[in-house]
């Protein structure tokens, strides 16, 4: 029976990891209190700017800020969701905490996978070369890659350079983009446009199967700021301000 999605995985297990990966979104925004809101102190200086120069109500100010501390947390939740569908083509599997991502069921591959290129400093990407590298020196038919699922370019190239002072070079070791990765476990060229075109369909898909009830917002950092200047008659800029600055002179007096 042809898939609907895409070839390399099967429509049931690309709707399992839709599922798993909504579930971190259930999870992200659950999580937004108003305690946690403020655990980062919230810049108003700038949400001021934001609004007036965005033309926003401070309501909508304040759920788009909700919304990127979600987007935060949800980062590391995007990579597990390739990590999961990468897992499931046939010779290949997850980690699961053994100190990779993917390997090859005859551990001729392992593989490091960060959702952006961007996502290591220095002693990072360091610690993370030395890693791969014993994996190629434990394995030695094994090719160990670092990959980037966001890139700046297409590319499959030995990983070496300069890293804290100190010179990196493995015969075994490289750094991969995200479209040559999935190209290079499927075997297919463009398969994760492939996965990217299907997505939208799967997702559909998916929601229609989740009970209406989920769809309730489950963050109650708006409201609870909101019942506060219900009893104070501040904005809910100035109540946001006095709950994190009122130890600032002069912002006790809002």
């Amino acid at each position: 029976m042809q898939n609907k999605y895409v070839e390399f995985i099967s429509d049931e297990h690309l709707l399992k990891c839709i599922e798993n990966l909504y579930g971190s979104y259930l999870r992200a925004k659950a999580k937004i209190s108003k305690k946690k809101f403020y655990n980062n102190k919230i810049d108003t200086i700038k949400l001021t700017f934001d609004a007036k120069f965005n033309n926003l109500d401070e309501e909508s100010i304040i759920e788009t800020e909700i919304l990127r501390q979600i987007d935060k947390s949800i980062n590391n939740s995007i990579g597990t969701f390739h990590e999961q569908v990468l897992g499931e083509i046939e010779g290949f599997e997850i980690g699961k905490l053994s100190g990779f991502d993917i390997k090859a069921s005859d551990n001729t591959l392992f593989a490091d996978i960060k959702n952006k290129h961007n996502t290591m400093n220095s002693s990072a990407s360091e610690a993370l070369f030395q890693k791969l590298a014993r994996y190629a020196d434990d394995y030695k038919h094994a090719k160990c890659y670092w990959v980037q699922i966001l890139a700046k370019g297409s590319f499959n190239e030995h990983w070496k350079g300069d890293i804290n002072g100190k010179e990196y070079s493995h015969s075994r070791v490289f750094k991969i983009s995200g479209d040559q990765f999935y190209a290079l476990l499927t075997g297919r060229e463009n398969a994760l446009f492939e996965l990217y075109k299907a997505l939208p369909c799967a997702i559909d898909d998916f929601l229609k199967r989740v009970e209406e009830e989920q769809f309730i917002p489950i963050n109650s950092a708006l409201s609870e700021i909101k019942n506060e200047t219900d009893i104070t008659n501040r904005s809910i800029l100035d109540q946001i301000t006095f709950e994190n600055y009122s130890y600032y002179l002069g912002f006790d007096d809002l």
